[in-house]
């Protein structure tokens, strides 16, 4: 083998197309509604209001996005200091149907808008082995983890599409 071919070979990301295929579920649009989809021009009138028989607001399931979001990049990604899980289901839902403050959505989505990005990037890096477990977890490697985010934030902003169809109804 030529010094040429086995450059060529050490440079070759065979991962390369199911990353690209991976970062398109991420973003969305595919079979389902993007992100910026489900939360542009969000009225911030329904954004704390919790329909009867519904256990969650828009601001509650917007948050607990960003709360998974993160647990699963900070998961695949851990900071310094390593990967601290937090308590299942406390730490995931915040308490009140309110925003804490007004300016909390807009906050909130450019957290999951920059996460998002972390971990398309970490996806994206040809150095990144999709398939390689964790060190750390049961066995979790970056392809699961990515899936997972995923379909949860699918489910999740089906549940936004749906209570913002329910609160704008109800509310004309």
């Amino acid at each position: 083998m030529s010094a040429k071919s086995a450059d060529k070979k050490q440079t070759t990301d065979e991962q390369a197309p199911l990353r690209k295929q991976l970062i398109a579920l991420l973003r969305g649009g595919q079979a389902h509604v993007t992100f910026d989809e489900a939360v542009r021009d969000f009225a911030p009138e329904h954004r704390s209001a919790v329909p009867s028989n519904l256990p969650y607001s828009a601001w509650q399931i917007l948050e607990h996005l960003r709360i998974t979001q993160r647990d699963i990049l900070n998961f695949s990604a851990p900071p310094t200091g390593g990967y601290h899980g937090i308590k299942w289901p406390d730490d995931y839902w915040p308490k009140s149907p309110q925003p804490p403050s007004s300016d909390s959505w807009e906050q909130c989505i450019a957290a999951i808008r920059s996460d998002a990005e972390h971990i398309e990037a970490l996806i994206a890096n040809p150095d990144s082995d999709l398939f390689k477990p964790f060190r750390w977890g049961d066995g979790q490697n970056l392809l699961r983890e990515a899936l997972l985010v995923a379909d949860h934030n699918a489910y999740h902003l089906g549940e936004l599409v749906i209570l913002r169809r329910l609160l704008d109804a109800w509310h004309k």
